[in-house]
């Protein structure tokens, strides 16, 4: 399919006047009230920084212009990829993760930064008292029940995604991810994507999983799965994998419950990880990060039977600054 870009692309969360000035991760979502949410990764210095919050923005004349960004989850930790989930009439779910002060100290040895601000990163990490960060450790989101005006408290989950959950036809909220690492490691234990249910109190209750993937008798790592749930009721999962940065799916048709064994629909460091949206048209989208260099930047998949079949690779945006 032919992609055709309106307009030049513009800033929507920035903190120019500030060390503090890298957002990544977005997700973007139309809430019931028509405004539009932007949540990222923000306030950060560099991919793996411990300021980083999980902030939203919002749009009220449909994406022209954006508040600025404020923080939703900002634990003493690294808050990262933030997912946003619209449910019912004013619901609306954030979600984000972080990793351990250990993880954050071993991945500062390889910041590119001045060693004034590996110091200073070093420094702060060394302040977060053992019980602190016990408290903030994990898988974490938010849910407001106005429109993001007012969150309720800091909850766990025992899984982890970039986009969140989904609010399924039927009304039920439906979380597929990654069981949650501490140590955020590729092929340490178990690689299984979960689907869980998320009640309105907070509390989850698992439905399904989907098996991991094995390829020559090989295990694949799987993680950073996003959901979507067709007109005919199908529930489509894609799965980034590694060590070949590509992406699989999955299918359900019992609500989460079951899934079909996953199948790859992207070469090897094809990209990933993906989001999905159904057009009015029927049409699937798929929208994946790409990291092969030159041509860092984010693409797009197409399908027009439900995502039997794919038209890949489908350029949007490029950017040979990062690989983020």
């Amino acid at each position: 399919m032919k992609v055709e870009l309106i307009g030049k692309p513009q800033i929507i969360m920035s903190n120019q006047e500030s060390r503090f000035n890298y957002f990544a991760w977005p997700t973007i979502v139309k809430m019931k009230n028509n405004k539009i949410a932007v949540g990222a990764s923000g306030f950060r210095m560099y991919h793996i920084c411990p300021f980083g919050k999980a902030v939203i923005s919002f749009s009220e004349d449909g994406g022209k212009t954006f508040t600025a960004p404020a923080p939703v989850i900002d634990t003493f930790l690294d808050d990262r990829d933030t997912g946003l989930c619209p449910f019912g009439k004013s619901g609306l779910i954030v979600t984000s993760f972080n990793n351990t002060v250990k993880f954050q100290m071993e991945q500062n040895i390889n910041v590119r930064g001045s060693q004034d601000e590996k110091a200073f990163i070093d420094a702060y990490l060394d302040m977060i008292p053992p019980d602190k960060e016990k408290e903030a450790l994990g898988a974490t989101f938010r849910i407001s029940t106005n429109c993001g005006v007012t969150f309720g408290k800091l909850n766990k989950s025992p899984i982890t995604s970039p986009h969140g959950p989904i609010e399924l036809n039927d009304g039920t909220i439906l979380w597929v991810g990654a069981t949650f690492r501490e140590d955020d490691a590729f092929g340490k234990g178990k690689d299984l994507i979960e689907a869980y249910k998320i009640n309105p109190d907070g509390n989850m209750e698992k439905i399904g999983e989907i098996k991991e993937i094995y390829k020559d008798g090989i295990k694949i790592h799987s993680c950073e799965p996003y959901a979507i749930q067709l007109s005919d009721g199908t529930i489509l999962c894609h799965i980034r994998t590694e060590p070949k940065f590509t992406t699989y799916q999955s299918k359900s048709t019992d609500g989460g419950k079951t899934w079909s064994v996953p199948e790859k629909i992207l070469p090897d460091h094809g990209g990933a990880p993906a989001h999905l949206i159904e057009h009015s048209s029927g049409v699937l989208i798929s929208l994946y990060g790409y990291r092969q260099k030159p041509n860092f930047g984010i693409r797009a998949m197409f399908s027009k039977d439900g995502g039997e079949t794919w038209d890949i690779d489908n350029i949007i945006y490029e950017n040979v600054v990062s690989a983020d």
